[in-house]
């Protein structure tokens, strides 16, 4: 009997964001696996509930926290047995994670079909887990759902059959349109944190490549001290744990670091802030929706398209940071020119295009079906709500 349901292989809080719209849309016909790579139970349960998911249908356990090749051996383990016992139509991985990688592998080893989403992404970086990540899955793709033109040529060059492609946008638009609190919600939000709209720069540091070199580290939290802005950082462990390890909580306390936030209250704050500096993939496409300026606080970026369009520039720690962040901060029309640029990453139909070739291809069924987004719709952000900055 051939097999009804796709199998969707996630791990961390970004792939939730990222593929619900896809879970929502497959309805009865997603099988939503959790591969617990992102342990903590209380975040995790919190976020299947924001984005109207339901609870995983498989889960595996003691992955979280492990080395990275410990913990791809054993989730490619985990899954292979899942997947053989309980064959799906195909297999959808999102992005870079360790888990798309090892979902991916699990996939390919037992013959099932494999779709990667957010398909073609490179940094040329060889440094980066992430790239080696994205490497791997790559040959082993059957459908790439490629976010942009850049990323499909990317996978062109790279010898992937042109069939086996399709440019579908990035679901992060969607996703962010979606998690995005009414504007009386954000302006309360702004206000808990003792800041005022266009008062205030949100900076996110976590990449290994920033946290695991103590004098990089504190050069970037020194020069986000220097700025006239105050500086929400919320802390992510990782950072938290090399701040404490260098010995760096003065450099910290001249900043306003604060718990880390949920997808939702960070959109709030970054919908309204001066300024993003940030070394996340996410935040590069997201302030291409919120229409922000961005710092990207990185050796390379795999996402070019924010840098190209105007919304992000790229820069180390030292002189390209300081002048960057100067150039950015001092540039009174940047909000109008950014309200008026479409985001690079699609208008918000990633999901439907993605879930389209689904089950064009693997399950035979017809058109996707509407179904209720969590909240309800919410208003696109047009030139006149993106150059609200007071």
């Amino acid at each position: 009997m051939s097999s009804t349901d796709v199998a969707l292989v996630f791990g961390t809080r970004p792939e939730i964001v990222k593929l619900a719209g896809v879970v929502r849309l497959l309805g009865p016909q997603a099988r939503v696996v959790w591969t617990g790579q992102h342990w903590d139970p209380a975040l995790t349960t919190a976020f299947f509930a924001q984005y109207g998911l339901p609870r995983p249908h498989h889960r595996l356990k003691g992955v979280g926290g492990e080395p990275r090749g410990q913990q791809i051996g054993r989730m490619v383990s985990a899954l292979s047995d899942h997947l053989a016992a309980r064959p799906p139509a195909a297999v959808v991985v999102q992005g870079d994670t360790n888990t798309a990688a090892a979902g991916a592998l699990a996939a390919h080893c037992v013959g099932i079909p494999v779709v990667h989403v957010e398909a073609g992404l490179r940094s040329f970086d060889p440094d980066m887990p992430e790239e080696a990540n994205r490497r791997l899955i790559a040959p082993l793709a059957d459908l790439h759902c490629a976010p942009t033109t850049t990323a499909a040529a990317h996978l062109l060059r790279e010898g992937i059959e042109p069939h086996r492609v399709v440019i579908t946008g990035n679901t992060v638009v969607e996703a962010t349109l979606e998690s995005l609190p009414s504007e009386a919600e954000v302006r309360r939000i702004v206000a808990e944190h003792a800041v005022v709209p266009g008062g205030y720069v949100l900076a996110t540091i976590h990449r290994p490549e920033n946290t695991d070199d103590a004098a990089r580290l504190a050069q970037i939290l020194d020069q986000l001290a220097a700025l006239e802005l105050p500086v929400l950082l919320p802390l992510h462990p990782r950072t938290q744990a090399a701040v404490d390890a260098f010995g760096l909580r003065t450099s910290i306390a001249r900043l306003r670091p604060i718990d880390p936030l949920d997808h939702a209250a960070f959109l709030a704050l970054a919908r309204h802030c001066r300024l993003l500096v940030s070394d996340s993939g996410g935040v590069q496409e997201e302030c291409t929706v919120l229409k922000r300026p961005l710092v990207v606080v990185r050796n390379s970026t795999e996402r070019p398209e924010a840098v190209q369009a105007g919304f992000a520039r790229l820069a180390q720690p030292g002189h390209e940071l300081a002048r960057a962040l100067s150039d950015l901060l001092d540039d009174e029309s940047g909000a109008e020119r950014l309200a008026r640029l479409p985001s690079p990453y699609g208008t918000g139909q990633a999901s439907t295009d993605i879930v389209t070739a689904v089950r064009d291809r693997y399950l035979g069924t017809g058109p996707v079906a509407a179904v209720p987004r969590p909240g309800g719709d919410r208003t696109r952000l047009g030139p006149t709500a993106a150059r609200s900055r007071a």
